[in-house]
């Protein structure tokens, strides 16, 4: 006996039929089809919106030292303007302190040293502090009151 004129469904051969072939195309075609469709959803929901910056207001004058000691920063106030610097040390997280009769700031835990601006002098930290900008609000008469770091 002679075998059917074509094969069986679903075969790839060269005896496949026109209908076998239609049917691989459209399931190629929805395949490319919903990978455009997701592909911009997948990338949508990995976006995150950037938080609005935290405001803090300290109130002018500073104390005699010129220090300002906050839970998040360091504000420093010098004739030559005002500086905030994060109060995260760089090593491994640990809050640190203004050695004011040193004149630079220093980690309890590890004893990494760093400069009023935030520049690494010595220690396990091997990165700079993150500095914050600081606004300074004056009033009519250009005296100081307040001074607001930008977290």
């Amino acid at each position: 006996m002679d075998a059917p004129a074509h094969s069986a469904p679903g075969a790839s051969g060269p005896t496949a039929s026109r209908r076998d072939i239609l049917i691989r195309w459209l399931q190629w075609a929805a395949a490319v089809g919903s990978a455009c469709i997701l592909y911009p959803l997948f990338r949508f929901s990995s976006h995150r919106i950037p938080p609005k910056p935290r405001l803090v207001e300290v109130p002018a004058p500073l104390p005699i030292s010129g220090v300002h000691a906050d839970h998040d920063f360091l504000l420093f106030a010098t004739p030559e303007g005002a500086r905030a610097v994060s109060r995260t040390c760089t090593h491994l997280g640990c809050r640190i302190n203004y050695q004011a009769d040193k004149q630079y700031i220093e980690c309890p835990c590890h004893h990494s040293r760093f400069t009023t601006d935030g520049r690494r002098i010595a220690g396990p930290a091997e990165k700079d502090l993150s500095q914050y900008k600081v606004t300074v609000r004056e009033d009519g008469e250009g005296r100081v009151t307040a001074y607001v770091v930008h977290l």
